[in-house]
């Protein structure tokens, strides 16, 4: 399976493109661009242990897929990752002009300690929107494309769980 990978939401850097495919031994194929990366994952509670290369990182991860936030090593990432059927399904969403509700969600449970935009509000990609504490972190949530604020669903100091609405454009 193809999954295309962005750190951090950075809008003018294209996705990593990562081909996974478990071998029948269990064992994973991991190319990047087409070149072979030696990788082995194992999840523990709550986290997973990755070896890539010789090196490797124990994760936690927050919220659900396909944005999640990555502790690593005391520094907290955001990841989108998108498997090529979620693309597929995006993109047909986007010409079909479904118009679904375009939120932010929280990636983790925690508590907002600042609203950052009001509606009316116009947006751009990577501006920051609120902040959320969680595991004693605070959180900077940004925008991940231009946009204008319809509803801030939170004030602060409000307790949210993962994937709860947060802000909605219009």
């Amino acid at each position: 399976m193809r999954y295309y990978v962005a750190l951090d939401a950075d809008p003018g850097r294209a996705p990593i493109e990562v081909d996974v495919t478990e071998l029948p031994s269990g064992a994973l194929d991991v190319r990047l661009a087409g070149e072979r990366v030696d990788v082995d994952v194992v999840a523990l509670e709550g986290a997973l242990c990755v070896r890539v290369g010789g090196r490797v990182v124990d994760l936690t991860i927050e919220g659900a897929p396909p944005d999640v936030g990555v502790v690593a090593k005391g520094h907290r990432s955001y990841v989108r990752v998108v498997s090529e059927r979620l693309r597929a399904a995006e993109a047909a969403k986007k010409a079909g002009g479904g118009g679904a509700e375009k939120l932010l969600k929280s990636p983790m449970p925690g508590r907002v300690v600042k609203v950052l935009v009001a509606p009316g509000e116009d947006v751009v990609a990577g501006q920051p929107l609120l902040v959320v504490e969680a595991m004693k972190m605070e959180n900077e949530l940004k925008a991940k494309g231009p946009a204008k604020v319809a509803e801030v669903h939170v004030a602060a100091g409000a307790a949210v769980e993962a994937n709860a609405k947060l802000v909605t454009f219009a």
